[in-house]
């Protein structure tokens, strides 16, 4: 006999900041609202208190009442390990978890004290249990939790820069990052202890090169892979704004990032002009202002995204696919019909940024959806 399917969906950054927030996922609630366990990266605070820390470069923030729109959505569990999480201080940081955790979703990757950062979400999906645990990379200073220090589960990386030409001052080099060895250790702890207590363990990283097309930096590999050795069934990638590759691992897939799912980012001229953002804006050349997009200030990269879809049977993930989506004018995902001409764009560009990075993953479109295969790297 046959068990019956059992479907998770996971997205992307999602932080909604408009009167109606719930209606910027009014054309994707109906899909999510099919899944029995559906996970998203929160990058907003919720809080309408607080104000912003000097390490803050882009204070984020929004209305309490996206943690009951993210539930109408049909969202479950909601990843809060983000480079924002503490933007608006601990008041605003505690107000979050409680909004989401009155609303019904279960937090995972941030809390009161590390303990309670690292404390998985276990998901009963019609008798297969399902654990979530998430980190965080991208970590200004002071955002992590700590014994007795409310923050973010941690997964701090290190960059070396290497000069190429000893003998020639000045000329680029290489750059090299590698996983903190506590973080890690930690990390691989928690997921063989959610193992033991669940059927499937999926991690979710907030972590990457920002805005970059395709690149991954060598510490995103260096901890997917110890976090499926350590018993991990899916990782999914959140933070870059745009889509990254797909590896597929001992069986097991590498989403290295879903990209933006549901995010409004207007450009006042005080933000355009903002150095903050003048030292971002060159890792995208195509990143300029678009009237066409007054909401989403984001370059034309960061429109194509997708949903991870894992088709759950006999307590193992037996197909793992992805949606095809795009953001459209009002920052609105939308997600595609095969026959959509932008169908063929998000997985033209997912299939190109994956052989860029020698990760070897094939693609099959079946039907709306599109199947992942391990290939040959």
């Amino acid at each position: 006999m046959v068990s019956e399917e059992i479907v998770l969906y996971a997205v992307g950054d999602i932080a909604p900041d408009r009167e109606d927030p719930a209606s910027i996922l009014q054309h994707v609630a109906s899909i999510l609202n099919t899944g029995d366990a559906v996970f998203g990266q929160l990058e907003a605070v919720l809080s309408e208190r607080g104000t912003p820390l000097p390490q803050a470069r882009l204070p984020c923030r929004g209305h309490p009442s996206i943690a009951g729109g993210l539930k109408d959505a049909g969202f479950d569990v909601v990843s809060f390990a983000s480079n924002h999480c503490m933007d608006w201080g601990r008041e605003a940081f505690l107000d979050t978890i409680d909004a989401l955790e009155s609303a019904g979703l279960s937090v995972v990757g941030a809390g009161r004290d590390i303990e309670e950062a690292r404390k998985p979400a276990i998901v009963d999906c019609r008798g297969t249990r399902v654990a979530f645990l998430a980190y965080n990379s991208i970590l200004p200073a002071g955002y992590w939790a700590d014994a007795g220090r409310p923050g973010c589960a941690p997964m701090r990386a290190l960059t070396l820069y290497e000069q190429i030409e000893l003998d020639q001052p000045g000329t680029p080099c290489r750059v090299h990052t590698y996983a903190h060895r506590d973080d890690l250790r930690a990390m691989e702890a928690d997921i063989v202890d959610a193992k033991a207590r669940a059927d499937l363990v999926v991690v979710s990283m907030h972590w990457g090169i920002h805005f970059v097309p395709a690149v991954l930096a060598e510490y995103q590999r260096e901890i997917a892979l110890a976090a499926i050795d350590a018993g991990a069934d899916l990782i999914v990638g959140t933070h870059a704004h745009i889509l990254k590759g797909i590896e597929v691992y001992a069986g097991k897939v590498i989403f290295y990032s879903l990209c933006n799912f549901a995010l409004d980012l207007r450009a006042p001229q005080e933000l355009i002009e903002s150095p903050q953002h003048r030292e971002i804006e060159v890792l995208n050349p195509d990143w300029k202002p678009d009237p066409e997009y007054p909401t989403y200030f984001m370059p034309p990269d960061s429109r194509k995204t997708i949903v991870a879809k894992c088709s759950i049977a006999d307590r193992h993930i037996r197909r793992v696919s992805f949606l095809p989506v795009y953001i459209n004018r009002q920052s609105q995902p939308e997600v595609l019909v095969s026959s959509d001409p932008r169908f063929d764009e998000v997985v033209g560009y997912l299939d190109e940024i994956t052989t860029d990075q020698g990760l070897g993953t094939m693609y099959t479109v079946e039907g709306d959806e599109v199947v992942i295969h391990e290939g040959c790297a």
